[in-house]
């Protein structure tokens, strides 16, 4: 245990901290998750949704604002390869 008031301090605010930062990354990874296992009639709401919740947790420095472009880039590129039809090559 920490005798400094500071340390007790600090050990105090580290778990409010880790408390919200682990509510943001798991509202995020949900949205992901629920995104990916969307039926394609509503993938695109659930992609937009899960972005707006990366970009929340990066702004909030949960996750890396790389990791989260990353994250978005799958989705959007999975939304991408349902809308687009696939093109046929030519012999």
């Amino acid at each position: 245990m920490a005798n400094l008031h500071s340390a007790i301090k600090r050990i105090r605010s580290n778990d409010r901290k880790r408390v919200r930062n682990r509510i943001i990354r798991s509202k995020a990874r949900s949205a992901v998750g629920i995104a990916k296992a969307a039926p394609q009639e509503s993938k695109a709401a659930a992609i937009q949704k899960a972005i707006r919740e990366l970009d929340r947790a990066a702004s909030k420095g949960v996750i890396h604002k790389n990791n989260a472009a990353r994250r978005k880039s799958r989705l959007l590129r999975e939304l991408n390869a349902i809308k687009a039809p696939v093109a046929k090559k030519k012999a």
